[in-house]
């Protein structure tokens, strides 16, 4: 197994912590990583774009003119489609754009991303972030102590709310649960920053 620094909050080392090498330690896959990325962007999408078509416009319960005898094009409403101001053919309704792809490939995913910040050096795991109250200038002093500067996603245990509450004011930092790692978020983050015991949960939910 794999051996990184143990950090303590206030950024001095505290021994090392073994890693799974089946979870943090593997081949990256770039094809299902970029197809868990796409799937979390499309669920994303609010879908909520919307038309009207010829019937939900109003106006145009005349027929314009008569059938016959004015040498014009026979029409039957001023709200069919080639008229200006009338409905849309085709266009945008409310759906979802949410898909799934399958659970192997989804947890090959997490585990690619997970080892290439192991690769790039991008992982911190701390033993504990602890505070006594949900103050925002306390966690940033903690990232500092750290040398976290870039964008970070911090993964905490279970009702580390203190902690939580606390981060949430810092444009540059997103606070998840361990049970909640994705592949979208861990990408788009710098560093990835994991207390011990949500690393534990981690290893648990992957294993």
């Amino acid at each position: 197994m794999a051996n990184v620094t143990l950090y303590k909050q206030d950024g001095s080392e505290n021994g090392t912590v073994e890693l799974n090498d089946a979870i943090w330690a593997i081949e990256p896959n770039e094809n299902v990583v970029f197809d868990a990325v796409v799937m979390q962007r499309a669920s994303l999408r609010q879908g909520t774009s919307k038309v009207k078509n010829r019937h939900e416009v109003s106006g145009g319960g005349r027929k314009p003119w008569r059938q016959k005898g004015t040498g014009r094009a026979r029409q039957g409403s001023i709200r069919s489609p080639q008229w200006r101001g009338g409905g849309i053919v085709f266009g945008p309704h409310p759906r979802s754009y949410a898909y799934r792809i399958n659970k192997k490939a989804y947890r090959l995913a997490i585990k690619s991303v997970l080892s290439q910040k192991v690769t790039d050096a991008e992982l911190v795991v701390v033993d504990a972030l602890s505070f006594d109250a949900p103050k925002t200038k306390d966690f940033a002093a903690a990232l500092s102590a750290l040398n976290v500067n870039e964008k970070a996603l911090v993964v905490l245990e279970a009702g580390n709310d203190n902690a939580a509450l606390a981060a949430r004011n810092l444009p540059n930092v997103k606070v998840i649960a361990a049970d909640g790692v994705n592949v979208l978020d861990v990408v788009n983050s710098g560093k990835l920053i994991v207390t011990q015991s949500a690393l534990s949960k981690i290893e648990e939910v992957l294993a």
